[in-house]
């Protein structure tokens, strides 16, 4: 099983800041939500037998709630913003934010687009998947892979992007089996009271 986590809140997501590869840590309430995500996983699963997290900060401060060795994956960073990371989204221009929501591989000035994370999304789940038939794997990530991780379990296309939510310390859990996926849950969020 994949299980795919989101970091807990950080003060750019309090503000309703786009945070795509800035490296902030977890706020107060940030780091209380990963705590309680990692106490509801060990209640609710049988045993993690990995853990695989995004490079930046906030995602490594999750991760290590877990209190297992958290290997570091680039492909599981957040996409990249360009020159709108920490501006804040009502101040995106209503034309990009068109654009962005129409075409998947739209690219923002010095960014990425959603379409090349999900290439690289997929390639990493796709290397993952074999050992998540017998193993738990969790993958502690950022809204953008997590909406990449459930288009690639249902097998659609990156257009699902915009029509996915995904809450900070939000729990996703991914069924692996020979040669299908099948999404167990997405965006868990009860243990946060």
């Amino acid at each position: 099983m994949l299980i795919v986590i989101r970091h807990g809140r950080t003060q750019a997501n309090a503000t309703g800041r786009l945070l795509g590869h800035l490296d902030v840590p977890l706020d107060d309430l940030g780091e209380r939500q990963a705590a309680q995500l990692a106490a509801s996983l060990w209640a609710t699963t049988d045993r993690i037998d990995r853990v695989v997290s995004s490079p930046l900060q906030r995602a490594r401060q999750t991760a290590d709630n877990l209190g297992l060795p958290v290997e570091i994956d680039d492909r599981f960073i957040e996409v990249d913003y360009g020159e709108y990371d920490g501006v804040p989204m009502a101040d995106i221009p209503p034309d990009v934010w068109r654009l962005w929501r129409s075409d998947p591989t739209f690219t923002p000035p010095g960014g990425e687009s959603l379409a090349a994370l999900q290439q690289r999304v997929s390639g990493a789940l796709d290397e993952l998947a074999v050992a998540a038939r017998t193993e738990t794997i969790v993958i502690a990530t950022h809204v953008s892979p997590i909406k990449a991780a459930v288009a690639w379990a249902l097998g659609v296309g990156d257009e699902v992007t915009w029509r996915l939510f995904v809450q900070p310390a939000s729990i996703t859990r991914i069924i692996v089996r020979e040669g299908a996926t099948v999404l167990q849950s997405f965006n868990e969020t009860t243990h946060l009271g």
